[in-house]
């Protein structure tokens, strides 16, 4: 419950301040332990590390580009999973299809659970 006076939601606790300043001061200890004094030149390490990067996720990816030889998709209601290969999911579709789509169209059928709203009926694909 909020406080007496109105904006009090907006500001944090004491807990929540005593929290970020802990993760300050561990944040400056570890700048120490690398010898970077310069924050700029800290995050630009931490960027430059090709641990850093990072690649778009498997649903936003074209067939294309997805290198490995067996896609599955499981619906996250009904739990019922399609597995297909690559070569198979290219001769179906199109190699610039999002794997998104296809997987969309793999459980096209229908899922087992019913809800009866549209919005919910169908499945819902748990990419991998």
């Amino acid at each position: 419950m909020a406080g007496r006076r109105c904006a009090d939601w907006r500001f944090p606790t004491a807990k929540q301040q005593r929290a970020e300043e802990t993760a300050r001061r561990l944040a400056e200890l570890q700048r120490r332990r690398a010898g970077v004094t310069d924050e700029a030149a800290w995050w630009a390490s931490v960027l430059a590390d090709p641990r850093a990067t990072t690649s778009r996720p498997r649903a936003d990816r074209t067939l294309a580009e997805i290198r490995s030889e067996d896609l599955r998709v499981e619906c996250l209601k009904c739990f019922r999973t399609v597995e297909i290969t690559r070569a198979e999911a290219l001769q179906l579709f199109d190699p610039g299809s999002l794997w998104k789509a296809v997987a969309l169209r793999l459980l096209a059928d229908g899922c087992m659970h019913r809800t009866g709203r549209h919005e919910e009926d169908g499945c819902w694909p748990d990419l991998r």
